[in-house]
């Protein structure tokens, strides 16, 4: 039998089923009934209940009033409390609210709130909604959405399901309230109509103002942004502004143009007055299993800089000179990671001219985006491949060099600066490195078993620090052939820890390595072109540690712990046809020191006996606030002299570069401290026996108020104790920091001081506006790094962060 519509007004005081197929749910102040409706055929499924617990079709209402006359729902808050409902993820609060079940539409007033599933809110006098609760038309409408950006409008419309409309409105990306209660937001776009198209993902503004401070700046008929709930949208970034010596005044205005949610092009041409343009190009591609990035940059143009075009001995200041032709650069890569153990990846680097990022301020040219990395001032050009499971790793790998470092710089002009010779760098093809480990114990230990072997080619010859000093050329060596070569490694090491009632660490340890070498192109005094070399190792040794816990009072705790190593292996067979390719830096610090392997690589390795003995000691007083320190040393039973290098302006004589070579090693000495969770720092430095510093580093970080931030670093490095024109040592201060004087204002202070050479070789001091929405900053920057072709570089820089206003990011689709 058919049940006739109820035409009678009457109080609801319970959950009801209705006929419309959305279920309202009303709960009254005056009391609780139930109406029995027939069950839903069973084999129809029982949809997914979203997080609310309610059904698709089901709409709950919370209200201290609500009544029914036919398919109309009147519901009401009371004086004290507004009126709740819920449907499909939408929440909406009110003081009155009518709801069609019929037509599935409504309409709410008086305080109204609606919030969307994403968690955008919506805030009206009047609103008018469409079908499970979307907003229709609002009247004094205002939101917030995610990203934190604010929009208020008199009216706001939603014209189609991709359109929405506002009238007399104001978008800012600010915030527009504080503890002081609603303040006028800093920046601002105030449109008589503004237009959210969610097929364009844009928002369109007509005749719009754009206010900073609430002061009216720029009047625009119309212009666009990027919609702000969409990650990624084609359009214009925030533009680069500097001035430069040698450029002028320069521009850069990048345009991302995004093809896809995976796909996009960024085009960032840069517009100099002194000289030709540069257009800057990025293309990124995002697929199912990996990403490619390609940027490369071109112009047609002469050279420029400081040059002695007439030869008399003194450089012109930023003249042109040289051939008018094709100058770029091409900076690539891709990783891919498929299922299961394997990924693999690429680079591709190179660059026309050696100064060319110099001169034109490419951004961040020297990353590192492979498996291995070509350090400040290279560019490596590599392919690889990667496998790696739980217990084994073998990766693959061939790559050659283009150095962009200085090797003799011009008494004259920066211009006319030596570079390095990039066929002095090897070509690396293949490089292969594995590990291996059983799945249980060996002897109750843990076995690991390592490989290695590398191919390396030179076209041009090089001697030191890659040829022993006992078999360097002592005439010229001008068309010599660089030395080759290729080395096989194996390698296996047992470890077993044990612990005694004392609470005493003993690890015993039994390391053994073969290497096998093939090297020719050796220099002619040595009699042979070629050579095929071999030699092993065995060391057996024992690590023993103690930490002794003291507690102190509250919840501090003082933390000792001795270190001591004892091993004993074959003496080191070093043979000086061997080229050093490997080991070119030295670094000992605290994990290091107590190493099998304490020089990086294989070319060079210790043997005989030595002991290694330290301490640490860290003393923490709660989670945040603690301090540590180590120092020890090594001792050997006899020194290693092929552990000392030519001293480059001085050949015949010899330094020590690693701190290893004597039968003492250097003291290390390590610490970190954080008294507060705004103050942090870090030390690290080694001292030869006399209490000389060879090598230090430290930096200290400081916070303070809200923003305030500073921080001071420090690098030494004492190797080499001739002076000279190719004496490489060096002493670095760094200094970066912002204070807030007024406000949201304040000043940044960035400095790089050389103290070898008593120069301040990089500079920025500006003003600087910062209200958590926009950063603003203006100041003068000069550059004395020797490198440039232009010398000292003078000039204004204007930096601008907008939030909100569009990004280049990746969305995150995963989508092709």
């Amino acid at each position: 039998m058919r049940r006739e519509p109820d035409t009678t007004p009457r109080r609801i005081g319970a959950r009801t089923r209705l006929l419309a197929g959305a279920a309202l749910a009303v709960w009254s102040a005056a009391g609780i009934a139930q109406a029995q409706v027939a069950p839903a055929p069973p084999q129809t499924p029982v949809a997914e209940q979203p997080a609310d617990g309610l059904s698709p079709d089901a709409v709950y209402v919370d209200a201290a009033q609500a009544s029914r006359q036919g398919d109309v729902i009147t519901a009401s808050g009371d004086a004290n409390s507004r009126l709740l409902a819920r449907t499909r993820g939408h929440t909406l609060q009110a003081k009155e609210l009518q709801y069609d079940l019929g037509q599935g539409t409504g309409a709410a007033s008086g305080e109204v709130e609606l919030t969307s599933p994403r968690g955008d809110v919506v805030f009206a006098s009047q609103i008018e909604l469409q079908e499970d609760l979307t907003l229709g038309v609002a009247v004094d409408f205002a939101t917030r959405l995610q990203d934190g950006s604010s929009v208020m409008a008199a009216t706001a419309v939603r014209r189609s399901a991709e359109v929405n409309e506002l009238n007399y409105a104001l978008f800012t990306p600010c915030p527009i309230c504080d503890v002081n209660g609603p303040k006028t937001p800093s920046l601002a776009v105030q449109a008589e109509k503004v237009i959210q198209d969610e097929d364009l993902r844009a928002i369109l503004f007509k005749n719009a103002t754009i206010k900073v401070g609430g002061v009216p700046v720029v009047w625009l008929p119309a212009f666009a942004i990027p919609d702000p709930t969409v990650e990624r949208a084609s359009g214009l970034l925030t533009p680069i502004i500097n001035y430069d010596e040698g450029r002028g005044v320069s521009v850069e205005t990048p345009y991302l143009h995004v093809v896809s949610p995976s796909e996009d092009w960024l085009f960032s041409p840069q517009f100099n007055t002194r000289v030709s343009p540069f257009l800057n190009v990025q293309w990124r591609r995002r697929f199912a299993d990996g990403t490619i990035v390609a940027r490369g940059g071109y112009t047609y143009a002469q050279n420029f800089g400081d040059f002695d075009l007439d030869g008399d001995g003194d450089a012109e200041t930023n003249v042109d000179f040289g051939d008018r032709t094709s100058r770029s650069y091409f900076l690539g890569h891709g990783a891919f990671d498929p299922n299961g153990p394997w990924r693999w990846g690429f680079t591709a680097e190179r660059v026309s001219d050696k100064t060319l990022f110099d001169r034109y301020d490419v951004r961040d040219p020297y990353q590192d985006n492979g498996l291995y990395y070509g350090d400040q001032r290279r560019l490596i050009s590599q392919i690889y491949a990667e496998r790696q499971t739980a217990r084994s790793y073998l990766s693959v790998a061939a790559f050659t060099i283009q150095s962009l470092r200085v090797q003799t710089f011009d008494p004259v002009t920066p211009a006319l600066n030596v570079f390095e010779d990039d066929d002095t760098l090897p070509v690396v093809a293949p490089l292969i490195d594995a590990r291996w480990e059983p799945e249980g114990p060996v002897f109750g230990g843990r076995l690991r078993l390592k490989g290695s072997a590398v191919s390396l080619y030179r076209e041009a010859f090089l001697g030191s620090p890659v040829l022993r000093p006992e078999i360097l050329p002592t005439g010229p060596t001008a068309g010599l052939s660089g030395v080759d070569s290729r080395r096989v490694t194996l390698q296996g090491e047992w470890r077993r820890a044990f612990i005694s009632p004392a609470g005493v660490r003993y690890e015993p340890f039994v390391d053994l390595r073969a290497d096998f070498y093939s090297v020719s192109d050796l220099p002619p005094m040595l009699g042979e072109d070629n050579a095929s070399l071999s030699r092993g190792r065995a060391t057996a040794g024992l690590d023993v540690s103690y930490p002794l816990v003291k507690r102190l009072k509250g919840d501090a705790l003082l933390i000792l712990e001795p270190l001591a190593q004892v091993s004993v292996s074959n003496k080191a067979d070093l043979d000086p046809r061997i080229p050093i390719e490997d080991t070119q830096t030295f670094e000992l610090d605290e994990t290091s020191l107590f190493r099998i392997d304490r020089l990086p690589g294989y070319d060079f390795y210790e043997g005989g006996a030595r002991f290694t003995a330290g301490a640490r000691m860290t003393l923490t007083w709660d989670e945040t606030r603690r301090a540590s320190i180590f120092v020890g040393r090594s001792m050997r039973d006899d020194a290693e002299s092929a552990f000392r290098f030519a001293i480059p302006d001085d050949p015949a004589r010899t330094y020590d570069p690693s701190g290893l070579a004597s039968q003492t090693s250097d003291w290390v000495v390590q610490g970190s401290f954080a008294p507060t969770d705004r103050i942090r720092g870090w030390g690290h430095a080694t001292f030869d026996g006399s209490g000389s510093v060879r090598r230090a580093e430290m930096s200290v970080d400081a916070g303070w108020g809200r923003r305030n931030l500073a921080s001071v670093s420090y690098i030494i490095d004492r190797s080499n104790p001739q002076a000279g024109p190719l004496n490489r040592n060096y002493e670095f201060v760094q200094l970066s920091g912002q204070q807030f004087v007024y406000g949201n204002w304040g000043v940044a202070v960035t400095g790089i001081a050389d103290l070898e050479r008593d120069l301040i070789t990089r500079s920025e001091v500006g003003l600087l506006f910062d209200d958590d929405c926009w950063r603003f900053e203006f100041g003068f920057r000069k550059d004395n790094t020797r490198v440039r072709p232009s010398g000292t570089s003078e000039g204004l820089y204007v930096r601008l962060n907008l939030a909100t206003f569009g990004g280049s990011g990746y969305g995150r689709s995963n989508g092709r």
